[in-house]
This record gives structure tokens, C-alpha cells and sequence, in this order.
């Protein structure tokens, strides 16, 4: 090698060493800001039920890819041409939403139940507390409904799903408040000695609830009730009656444990990294991609110059042949010939133009967000500054140690593995799904009653008036709720079975087919996988033996070229044969750039069959996730 082109070769070295520490300057400077939500903020009653913020879509190229381009022209390194895709490239914008959806499904996982709205709690407004007034009384005694018809209960709705459902995890608190005014006629006045009853009410019902993991759930329930009427035989008018409950219910054999109750948390949360292996799949598909379409518009480029060197050496022979006929040393028919060689060589250098300038646009829109529409960008032309280098010996690790490596590296494998566990979770619902439902239910409630006493009433010659234990307001009520003065607790079991249970074994027997089934096809791709490492790894090794004979055949047209230019200039030879050789030479170097461009394309696949594209090209998934392509890269 002459001096001039070791100096040159350290001075392109040096420009890319350069070129690509201003390039990795600017990625961090200017990198995109990726899709994001950010969560409200303020107290938590009022944070609780405020729209998170989603940043908008952002369509504008990144300033990195402003900043590489010079002079009307777009220098880029490979690592540049991965950095302005990473930040710029459409595709992996869409899937950064993905990440961020699996991150609020998990939120939404963790706060359990089958759908929005559906509670188990219920509710008692504007229902009459038994003892309270006449139709309390009533109550009491049994000879009246308590329900008046204003009210209703949130509890019935049924939700079914494969597996048991698990209970609302986010406290529950609810409200209901009632003001009534009613009149009734009452047929027999022997107990509110009126024949139109007139109640004036106001009921105020509140619960919270709390759902366990294990299964269950509690519920604490206040409902304190005023009532006036005009009922003579209602001794203390008006009155409050406070009622204070808690609710206790828990599944004992479906639907009971953590384990179950949590699975759509725990698949939540593998879904979170199946979204980020999906990511990187992707980006992995994008670098190769990337790299695919600069070596081959660096190949192209490369046979634009074998074209551009042919039409220079056409023209050559067309002038040497001109020379020769004005000698009179050859017929001047030779000179048809020559310009037909020179206006097929152009013709070819044409062709090559185009190709170059089609692969140039193909590259432009996959390192941009808005295509060509970018004027600087279209404008721009590409020039790489990297070459594609062949090395003289593969080095390549056993097939057994590159099996290995894919299977630690490829995102399709670990979203395989994703996959298996996330079933493996699901089939836990499956397999309690088949138990009998078995539940267990406890209740305390205490109540309390006070009121006004009216003036006493003679009944049956005696005068009656309420007890001076019940005369007072509000604050006497309360206390005999707390004082536990009349205190109600029950308790039981719900059992609920299905004969044959056709349905849960079912499901439970065509979930676990499947599970095995996948185990199978599971096995499958990794025996096809083996086979396909297998089949890189001969077209890697074949495509650097065919570029090493292209390079020696290349070569030996060129010694060949030098011996016929001799032969030519003693005489020994014609144009014809000078011809002949410099056509051999062209044909050789195109050779030549066809066979470095496949060994590029064998490489990059080999890379990407094994997973570890981003590795060699030192891509970090999580830059890219927030839209930098400047990740930790080796500086050349």
C-alpha cells in the first residue's frame, strides 16, 4: 500500500472518529421526547377523579437529523443512521405506546374487579328503621315491608367470567341521601290513631367498602334516619334512629386465596414485559432494517464508481481508437464500436444513478417522521462515511454456544416465555373455577332512637308517654349505638354447587390442552431455530469465500488489465483484446461490490436470527424508549 493511501485511510479513519462524537453530542442534545402520561396531582379525594395527561403526537424530525447535514449534504456514519432512525422512525413511535398501555392495564389490574361500577354493597335509603315512628312500629311487629319504594340496592349484579371474579380492591365510598314527604291513608286506626298518616323524612345512608385479595370484602354501613309525623300514638316526635353495620363476606373454596384473586395483577405485570420484549423486537427489526439500507446504498454507491471508472475508461478507448484511425493503424469501423461501448457504458452509469438515488429517498424516509416533506432533508444528499469491512477469517462460536445465544437474546423467545407464564397464571382461575362456590357472611349492627316526647296520651284510661331513656337528640342516639345498646349479630354460610360441572371442567380441560399444545409448538420453533442459525451461519461463511475469490479474481484482472496495456503498446495485441480485458476488469469489481454487499446481508441476518443486532451495534432499548438512539455506543 503507497504512503499517499495509508495517509488518506488514517485521515477518513480520523474524520469518522470525529464525525461520530459530534453526531453522539448531538443525539443527547436533541434527542425526542417520547409519548408519555403523567398522572394528575393534588389532594386524593380530587386527584382520584382528574384526566391524567397525555403528551401529544409530535411529527417533527429530531435536530439531530438537522445536524448532520453540511453543505447541502447528509453525513452519516451507521451509528448515525440508527441514532436519527431510533429517534425519528414512525414504527417505533407506535409501539412506545405499548409499554405505557401495558403500564396502565396493570394500574387497572391492581384495582381488582370485573368491570367498572359493579359493587357489592347495599344500600338503605328511604327505608323505615324498625321501632322508628308507626310504620317502624309496624316493622317491628311484622306487619309492614320496610322498604317505602323510594330506595333500592346496588347489590344483585351479576359478572361472569372464566375463573372466579375478583372483588373491587379500590375502597368504596357511597352516599345516598333521601328527603320524602308522604301521606297514606290508613285503614285501621287502632295503632296512628289517624286515618291519614303524614310522614316528613329524611334518610342519610353511607358505606365504604374495601375488597381483600384473599376473596372477600368488608363493609361498614351508617344510615341515621329522622322522621316527623303526625301520629298522635308516636310518643317521640320527631325522632332520629343512627344504624351502624359492619359487613363481612369471604369465599372459602371459589375464589378464595391470593393467588387467584391476584392473577390478572401478576399477568398485568407480565404483560408490562411482553410490551417492552414487543419494543425491542421491534427495534431490533428497525436497526437491521437501518443497516440493510445503508450498506446497500454504500454498495451502491460503490457501483456507481466501478460505472463512473467503466464510462472513464470507454472514452479512453473511443479517443485511443480515434487516435489509432487518424494513424490509419485500424479502420475507421472501429470507431462505431468504441462509441457504441461508450454510450452503453453511460447508459449503465445511468441506470446505477437511479438506483443510488432510490435507495438514497428509501433511506431518507426511514430515518425520518415525515418522509421527504423535510425540504432540508430532500434536498440533502447521503454521503456514508462508513465501508463495509470483510474480515479474513469468521470466528464464529460453536452452533451449540450460538443456540445458547439466541435463546438468551431473541425478544420472540422471551415473549414466548412471557407468553407460557402469563397462561400458566391465567390456568390457576381455570383450575379453582372447578370448586363449588362455598361462602361465609358476618354482620354487627347496633342501633339507637331518640326523639322528642310528645305531650302524654290516655289509652285505655291511662296516661302514656315515651321513656325518658329514648327522650333526647341526635347525640342520645349515638351514644346507645356505641354503648352497643341493642346490639343485632348473624352469621352464616352460602353454598352453591353445579351437578356434573360440565362448564368449569371444560374450560379447565381445554386450558390445559392448550397449555401442553403450546409446550409442543414451543419445541417446534426451537428446532427450527437451530435449523436457521444453522443455515446463517454456511451463507455468512459462503459469502466471505465468494468475496475473497471476487477480490482474487479481481486482482488477477487487473495484473491481466497491466500485461494487455504492454502487449497493446508493443503491438502485440489489438484494441479489440485491450478491450476485452478492461471489460473483464469492470465485470470483476462489480463482482467484487456484490459479493462485500451479500456478506453484509448474511452478517446483519446472522445478527438478527441471534438476537444480539442491537449488542454488536450497541443499541440500548432503554435510550430508545425515550427516544434517543445515543446509547453507551463504542466510539470507533
Amino acid at each position: 500500500m503507497s504512503p499517499v493511501k495509508q495517509v488518506n485511510d488514517m485521515l477518513f479513519d480520523k474524520t469518522i472518529s470525529v464525525l461520530a462524537v459530534l453526531s453522539l453530542l448531538a443525539a443527547q442534545c436533541f434527542a425526542q421526547e417520547p409519548p408519555q402520561v403523567e398522572k394528575p396531582h393534588g389532594p386524593l379525594l380530587i386527584r382520584s377523579y382528574k384526566p391524567a395527561a397525555t403528551s401529544p403526537v409530535n411529527l417533527r424530525n429530531s435536530d439531530h437529523l438537522h445536524s448532520l447535514i453540511r453543505a447541502g449534504h447528509l453525513y452519516l456514519t451507521v451509528q448515525d443512521a440508527i441514532a436519527v432512525a431510533i429517534e425519528n422512525n414512525l414504527d417505533l413511535e407506535v409501539d412506545r405506546y405499548g409499554p405505557l398501555s401495558a403500564e396502565w392495564n396493570f394500574e387497572r389490574a391492581q384495582g381488582g374487579g370485573p368491570l367498572r361500577g359493579v359493587s357489592n354493597g347495599s344500600a338503605l335509603v328511604n327505608q323505615a328503621t324498625s321501632g322508628q315512628g308507626v310504620l317502624g312500629s309496624e316493622v317491628a311487629a311484622g306487619l309492614a315491608s320496610s322498604n317505602s319504594g323510594g330506595g333500592g340496592t346496588s347489590g344483585g349484579a351479576t359478572v361472569t367470567q372464566i375463573g372466579p371474579v375478583t372483588q373491587n380492591l379500590d375502597p368504596v365510598l357511597q352516599n345516598g341521601t333521601s328527603f320524602s314527604h308522604n301521606t297514606g291513608p290508613q285503614p285501621s286506626t287502632v295503632v296512628s290513631q289517624t286515618d291519614s298518616l303524614v310522614n316528613t323524612q329524611h334518610v342519610i345512608d353511607s358505606f365504604v367498602q374495601e375488597g381483600f385479595l384473599s376473596g372477600g370484602y368488608v363493609q361498614v354501613t351508617a344510615n341515621e334516619s329522622y322522621l316527623k309525623q303526625n301520629a298522635p300514638s308516636d310518643f317521640l316526635n320527631p325522632s332520629v334512629a343512627p344504624v351502624v353495620q359492619i359487613y363481612l363476606r369471604h369465599n372459602l373454596l371459589q375464589g378464595f386465596g391470593t393467588g387467584v384473586n391476584g392473577r390478572f395483577i401478576r399477568v398485568a405485570q407480565k404483560n408490562i414485559q411482553a410490551a417492552q420484549e414487543t419494543f425491542r423486537s421491534q427495534l431490533l427489526n428497525v436497526v437491521a432494517n437501518i443497516l440493510n439500507l445503508y450498506w446497500d446504498l454504500v454498495t451502491d454507491n460503490d457501483d456507481l464508481a466501478v460505472r463512473r471508472r467503466a464510462v472513464d475508461q470507454a472514452q479512453k478507448f473511443y479517443d485511443d481508437t480515434r487516435q489509432q484511425i487518424d494513424l490509419g493503424v485500424v479502420p475507421r469501423f472501429e470507431a462505431s464500436q468504441a462509441q457504441s461501448n461508450v454510450t452503453n457504458s453511460r447508459q449503465l452509469l445511468a441506470i446505477a444513478q437511479a438506483t443510488a438515488q432510490q435507495q438514497e429517498n428509501l433511506l431518507k424516509n426511514a430515518i425520518s417522521r415525515n418522509g421527504l416533506e423535510d425540504e432540508l432533508l430532500d434536498s440533502a444528499q447521503i454521503v456514508p462515511l462508513d465501508r463495509i469491512e470483510v474480515p479474513d477469517q469468521d470466528n464464529l462460536p460453536s452452533l451449540r454456544d450460538l443456540v445458547a445465544k439466541a435463546l438468551a437474546n431473541r425478544p420472540d423467545v422471551a415473549l414466548a416465555r412471557i407468553n407460557d407464564e402469563t397462561a400458566e397464571i391465567s390456568a390457576e382461575g381455570t383450575a379453582n373455577g372447578v370448586r363449588p362456590s362455598l361462602q361465609a357472611f358476618a354482620a354487627v349492627k347496633a342501633s339507637g332512637l331518640a326523639g322528642t316526647a310528645t305531650p302524654p296520651v290516655t289509652i285505655s284510661g291511662q296516661s302514656v308517654t315515651a321513656e325518658p331513656y329514648y327522650v333526647g337528640g341526635l347525640g342520645t342516639a349515638l351514644g346507645q349505638v356505641f354503648r352497643d345498646n341493642f346490639p343485632s349479630r348473624n352469621a352464616g354460610f352460602l353454598f352453591a354447587g353445579t351437578i356434573h360441572n360440565r362448564v368449569a371442567q371444560g374450560d379447565y380441560g381445554v386450558e390445559q390442552l392448550q397449555l401442553r399444545q403450546g409446550d409442543v409448538v414451543e419445541r417446534r420453533n426451537q428446532n427450527q431455530l437451530v435449523v436457521d442459525i444453522s443455515n446463517y451461519m454456511v451463507a455468512l461463511r459462503q459469502a466471505r469465500s465468494r468475496y475473497a475469490q471476487a477480490v482474487d479474481s479481481r486482482r488477477l484482472q487487473e495484473e491481466l488489465l497491466e500485461k494487455s496495456q504492454q502487449a497493446f503498446s508493443f503491438g502485440a495485441l489489438t484494441i479489440r483484446d485491450l478491450e476485452a480485458a478492461e471489460t473483464s476488469l469492470v465485470a470483476a469489481q462489480e463482482t467484487e461490490v456484490a459479493t462485500r454487499s451479500a456478506f453484509s446481508h448474511a452478517r446483519i441476518s446472522l445478527d438478527q436470527v441471534l438476537g444480539q443486532t442491537l449488542d454488536v451495534n450497541h443499541v440500548s432499548v432503554d435510550q430508545a424508549l425515550k427516544g434517543t438512539g445515543a446509547a453507551s455506543p463504542k466510539i470507533p
